[in-house]
């Protein structure tokens, strides 16, 4: 909604320092009021009161400059869509397109929250690594995959490529909407945990196939 229109305006100072300083003095004249204090003139005493704790408040502090986590992620978004480009066609199954794209939007989702990266580089560290590496390599290693030999199991126990992928897909997945509840609920230790889990699973040499 955009402060400029009068609604917004209203909503925005409703929100501010001074209107809450304003409220907190006004109260206390309320309080006045029932000691028997204010007298007759409890209305210019309460509106007065409200008009001290406006005037004397700090204002409400701009904040114009751009934080990392905010350039990050847009740097992030701007990776996942690259990739995403690549991933269209006729390089990959149609599953497999879908999978993806509903990663992606689960990780788009996480890159909203810009304000939570920038209080935890952890948080922003295990995206950037599920955008610029875990999903990647997955991805470019089925690709570069004989279509016929990843759509074949080796074995009656041992999956296809393209199983494996499927499968890789929906773990990675899986493991990005706990972050996103992380995120949301601004659950520090949880965030870690899957960021070890992350690391210890796809560390190293990205994703095996």
């Amino acid at each position: 909604m955009a402060t400029s229109s009068p609604r917004g305006r209203i909503l925005a100072y409703a929100g501010s320092t001074r209107n809450i300083a304003g409220c907190v003095l006004a109260l206390a004249g309320v309080v006045l009021v029932f000691l028997g204090v204010a007298g007759t003139y409890w209305p210019v005493v309460v509106a007065g009161l409200y008009g001290v704790g406006a005037l004397l408040a700090p204002a409400d502090r701009m904040r114009l400059t751009i934080s990392h986590a905010e350039v990050e992620s847009g740097r992030l978004r701007a990776d996942l869509d690259t990739l995403l480009g690549k991933v269209g066609g006729n390089r990959f199954p149609a599953d497999v397109v879908t999978r993806v794209g509903a990663l992606a939007d689960v990780v788009r989702d996480i890159l909203r929250r810009a304000d939570t990266l920038t209080a935890s580089p952890d948080h922003l560290h295990v995206v950037s690594q599920t955008i610029r590496d875990y999903l990647p390599s997955s991805l470019e290693a089925y690709a570069n995959l004989p279509r016929s030999y990843a759509l074949t199991r080796r074995g009656e126990r041992e999956h296809s490529a393209h199983e494996e992928l499927l499968a890789q897909l929906d773990l990675l997945e899986v493991q990005m909407r706990k972050v996103a509840e992380s995120v949301h609920r601004g659950d520090e230790q949880a965030l870690r945990d899957q960021g070890r889990f992350l690391q210890d699973r796809f560390g190293g040499s990205g994703l095996d196939l």
